[in-house]
């Protein structure tokens, strides 16, 4: 997957896990929603200026929109999930602190 398409399908689903549609979006960032589709689909990136607004209204910083660590398939994140727990399943302290974290997450 390249970059361009890459970022804009994260820019895609932080927007709407805040329940953002691409026209209140676009209007938060004062830009047009079809240059918003643009973004989201890979076919542009953001100017410097559009990309600091999306930052701020999506609330992440430029790091965490530019890392792929949950583009990845579903499938792929339980393989690393699964790969990791049985690299730690013998250390009881880490699979308590494991626990603890799912539990937490689970309820949120």
């Amino acid at each position: 997957m390249n970059i361009k398409k890459e970022l804009g399908e994260k820019i895609k689903r932080l927007r709407k896990s805040k329940n953002l549609t691409q026209e209140q979006f676009s209007e938060i960032i004062e830009i047009s929603p079809r240059n918003l589709s643009a973004i989201e689909l890979g076919v542009n990136y953001p100017k410097a200026e559009t990309l600091e607004k999306i930052v701020l209204a999506l609330g992440v910083d430029l790091t965490e929109l530019f890392s792929n660590d949950y583009l990845q398939d579903e499938k792929d994140l339980i393989v690393y999930i699964n790969d990791a727990i049985n690299q730690i399943k013998k250390d009881r302290s880490k699979l308590e602190l494991v626990y603890k974290f799912i539990k937490f997450i689970k309820n949120y």
